[in-house]
């Protein structure tokens, strides 16, 4: 009986912990349709999302998210996650948008190296505005370990 009680205390830790954060894949993260739209500033077409329902439910929520590191600019400290190694990601031709996520981390990590993959936590913010902006931020990121 007491072993069973404990159990059922553990348990409930567990729940209250995985409530604060919802694990995704990026399969989630295909939620999306894309329009292209023309841009007097760049004279170009670009990409502005329309987010489905099933993501925009996750908008200002915590998450966690795994993937393969790219560094942009690591004087910045600026880092995308992607779905994809850089071989094969969104900047190379070889993906969508819909398969990388800005990460905005709380505090720099040292070490932080290209196709390194890691699992992140941090609040996730939909940009559909922003032409400067990836269309998935995660926001006060971190390394989960």
């Amino acid at each position: 009986m007491k072993n069973t009680f404990l159990l059922f205390i553990v348990l409930i830790g567990l729940t209250k912990i995985g409530a604060s954060q919802t694990v995704i894949t990026w399969e989630v993260c295909k939620d999306v349709k894309f329009n292209e739209v023309w841009s007097e500033e760049f004279q170009a077409y670009y990409m502005v999302p329309k987010f489905g329902k099933k993501i925009s439910s996750l908008d200002g929520k915590e998450i966690q998210i795994r993937g393969y590191i790219i560094p942009v600019d690591i004087v910045q400290d600026y880092y995308v996650l992607s779905a994809n190694p850089y071989s094969s990601c969104f900047f190379c031709g070889q993906a969508g948008p819909e398969s990388v996520m800005e990460i905005q981390l709380k505090k720099q990590v040292a070490g932080l190296r290209m196709d390194q993959i890691l699992t992140f936590k941090g609040k996730l913010r939909l940009n559909a505005d922003d032409i400067y902006d990836l269309n998935y931020i995660l926001e006060d990121a971190e390394v989960v370990e």
